[in-house]
């Protein structure tokens, strides 16, 4: 299984045009946020179950501001992360992952990537795919997540940069 991980797109969608045309046909499409209006654009190219929620620029939208739901054996909480303090770190993001009895957490809004992977088999791993619009880590490189399950149900990510 192949899972596209995507965040803070900010309605400047070209880039996750571009993003799908590299990493091919993928299973599901995950958005951490900060769509701006781009709900059904992103639904009608991805050719995926989607999942998406609102980030702290979706005013309007009627996204959930949480979701969980399952990737193969593994309980994903998504959320954009702001009101969790993530531009301060993600410790607290995986205290709260780990009391919902969660397995990954995935967030956005620092416009920085994470792969967050857990020491052990009970920890929360912890994924921000970055930005594909305004990227804020060194280089500024839009950045993406690809999450995929082995045939052993392992989750491998590989962190891609357009």
């Amino acid at each position: 299984m192949r899972i596209l991980i995507v965040s803070d797109t900010h309605r400047r969608d070209g880039n996750l045009t571009w993003a799908l045309e590299k990493t091919g046909p993928v299973d599901m499409l995950i958005h951490c946020g900060d769509v701006e209006g781009s709900e059904e654009f992103i639904r009608s190219i991805a050719n995926c179950p989607v999942h998406m929620v609102a980030g702290n620029n979706d005013f309007f939208s009627g996204l959930p501001r949480e979701e969980e739901f399952m990737i193969g054996n593994y309980k994903v909480w998504l959320t954009h992360g702001h009101n969790y303090y993530v531009s301060m770190g993600n410790e607290l993001i995986k205290d709260e992952a780990a009391a919902r009895g969660i397995n990954i957490v995935m967030y956005g809004h620092t416009h920085k990537p994470v792969i967050d992977i857990a020491k052990t088999s009970a920890g929360v791993t912890a994924v921000n795919p970055g930005s594909l619009s305004y990227p804020r880590q060194d280089g500024r490189r839009p950045t993406f997540i690809l999450m995929e399950i082995d045939k052993k149900g392992q989750a491998h990510y590989h962190l891609n940069y357009l």
